[in-house]
């Protein structure tokens, strides 16, 4: 039997912004077969896969590609302006196939080992406390996100990387407009221009007075351009505060939207760890799907994409998929730790996933030993999600306690 192709004309869901309820991936998604056309933002027809398997696929073949704009014009899901720059420049190791990722990548990986997140789990237990200071010195009702979820994760990239804590709100700006997903040209090149000048200026301070961070040691320990290390410490800066930011922010509303298993977390504590691995699956932050381009003409899920074809991974609804946990739109606690997507998978796996991991369950135990009584102060309603963001999560959320 011959596989479906991509057609070119009819009627199909498009590219989904809006979740069930608060988290749910969208109902239009699921159901269906694991590979199936979307219509993307711009009008254009590629594919989309909702199959756990199908995704994993996807991600460790070196048939499809992360460089984004090799695709064919009618099928890529990014503005023309994005591709015309071929991504963001040099450094962007994220959007590079190897051996370009490779190169960038082996630079980074001993600060991002497990054994690294374990050396530097005092510190982030420190740094937890001090945000649980905060917040509870802002008083109550506080925001949950301006007084913990974003410094907490600010302050620990800030001190890897060796950027000063007091510039933090020209990165969270910046960060604040390139996560938003109907961003323009003009306001794209704004904030481009501004952590060039950020990193320009780190960059020089750095090579004139060296620590022992990472900028550090790429400015002195590698040949690497400035512009690469700009490329380098812009995607970890940003992403590594944006996305633990949210997943702390939208894990302490699902946890305060389901009181039952909150309990269960503070009758034992020990279940802390699995819990996070649990809320990564079920909330799956990730907005924007994970794009690749076909090289070549591939048969996934029964699916015949073409050489040049777009193909967006739905990462909510992989993590929701049948084929990966038992009951998957149940979120519970206690469920053994899966092989959930959340970090990706293949050699674009989160660099920072262990260190991750170490400041949620940091965060999350904390959060729970020092307010029994956490609990909203805005009716569910009210709370506003990020909708408009490429990572999802709550714009505020106003507890007491």
């Amino acid at each position: 039997m011959k596989a479906p192709t991509c057609p070119a004309h009819q009627d199909l869901p498009s590219y989904p912004r809006e979740r069930e309820d608060y988290v749910d991936p969208p109902a239009v998604l699921r159901g269906g077969p694991p590979v199936s056309p979307l219509r993307f933002v711009e009008g254009s027809i590629g594919w989309l896969v909702t199959g756990y398997h199908e995704a994993r696929q996807v991600l460790s073949d070196p048939r499809f590609s992360a460089e984004r704009w090799r695709g064919d014009d009618t099928v890529q899901p990014i503005p023309a302006w994005i591709r015309s720059n071929r991504g963001n420049g040099p450094g962007t190791f994220m959007v590079m196939d190897p051996p370009k990722h490779g190169r960038y990548r082996s630079l980074l990986t001993r600060y991002f080992t497990v054994k690294r997140a374990r050396d530097l789990q005092a510190r982030v237990e420190d740094i937890v406390v001090e945000g649980l200071d905060t917040l509870e010195a802002a008083g109550h009702p506080a925001d949950l996100v301006r007084h913990f979820a974003l410094p907490v994760p600010s302050l620990v990239i800030c001190e890897l990387l060796g950027v000063p804590y007091e510039e933090r709100r020209t990165f969270q700006s910046v960060a604040a407009s390139i996560m938003r997903q109907d961003l323009g040209e003009a306001a794209y090149d704004e904030a481009r221009v501004t952590l060039v000048r950020f990193f320009d200026a780190l960059i020089k301070s750095k090579r004139q007075r060296p620590g022992s961070d990472l900028i550090s040691e790429l400015t002195s320990g590698t040949e690497l351009r400035n512009e690469e290390i700009m490329g380098i410490g812009a995607q970890l800066l940003v992403a590594g505060h944006e996305t633990t930011m949210n997943m702390l922010s939208l894990g302490a509303f699902t946890l305060l939207r389901n009181p039952e298993q909150t309990r269960k977390l503070r009758a034992d504590p020990s279940l802390i760890p699995g819990a996070v691995e649990e809320l990564l699956r079920y909330l799956s932050i990730l907005n924007a799907f994970p794009v690749r381009i076909a090289l070549e003409d591939a048969v996934i899920g029964g699916a015949t994409v073409r050489a040049g074809q777009s193909v967006a991974i739905s990462v909510p609804t992989v993590n929701r998929d049948p084929a990966l946990v038992d009951d998957p739109d149940t979120f519970d606690v206690g469920r053994p730790r899966s092989a959930h997507l959340a970090f990706g998978y293949g050699i674009h796996q989160c660099l920072g996933q262990h260190l991750a991991r170490t400041e949620l369950v940091a965060a999350f135990r904390g959060l729970l030993d020092r307010f029994p009584a956490l609990e909203l102060a805005v009716p569910v309603e009210k709370v506003r999600m990020r909708t408009d963001m490429v990572v999802y999560g709550v714009h505020e959320l106003p507890v007491t306690w």
